[in-house]
């Protein structure tokens, strides 16, 4: 007894310095200290999160929907930069044969519709991302349901995703999660509006 109480303090005293991985320690000197036999049988996993989100499926299927959808518009915008370009070249090229006046109008003109394509821009850019948040959030949303499946169905007790420090490779069991990412059927992303 007077081992696990020197166990449980020294655990909390980790824990106050250490944020998250302090409380999972706290909360697991809790758990050490209220049921010791079960602790032998405690199954602890980690997931390592970003390379979920760069390796599954899912989060393939979900760039290439946003490169699909956004690519008419940006070779739109790369068509109206191009006919800008020719025009401030024509410009350039005439404005010793042009009035005064001819030049400043020309000008005026280019800088609107420079300023115009910048607008499309932002416009564009702001759509890009308010779409790619939604498609990262379902995507998110698919990887926590998949972890939680398959922690049950092994009966893992915990699995840490965020603020590992260090994790032993035989608890990683980020391979298998996607797995279980590729054998489910991806699902079509909606078309943007």
């Amino acid at each position: 007894m007077k081992r696990l109480i020197r166990l449980s303090s020294e655990v909390y005293r980790f824990a106050m310095a250490g944020g998250l991985a302090g409380f999972v320690a706290l909360a697991l000197a809790g758990t050490l200290a209220a049921t010791p036999a079960r602790a032998a049988g405690l199954r602890i996993a980690v997931v390592n999160y970003a390379e979920l989100i760069q390796q599954s499926p899912q989060a393939k299927a979900a760039d290439a929907a946003l490169r699909a959808e956004f690519a008419p518009k940006e070779r739109s915008l790369q068509a109206a930069a191009n006919v800008l370009k020719a025009k401030e070249d024509t410009l350039k090229k005439n404005e010793a044969t042009m009035t005064q006046d001819q030049r400043d109008q020309a000008e005026l003109d280019l800088r609107e519709s420079y300023q115009d394509l910048s607008r499309k821009q932002s416009e564009i850019q702001d759509d890009v991302n308010t779409r790619r948040n939604e498609l990262m959030s379902e995507l998110q949303n698919t990887l926590v349901q998949v972890v939680q499946n398959y922690a049950r169905q092994q009966k893992y007790d915990l699995v840490l995703a965020e603020g590992v420090i260090y994790s032993d490779s035989t608890l990683d069991i980020t391979p298998a999660i996607l797995s279980a990412l590729k054998s489910q059927p991806l699902r079509r992303a909606p078309a943007g509006r």
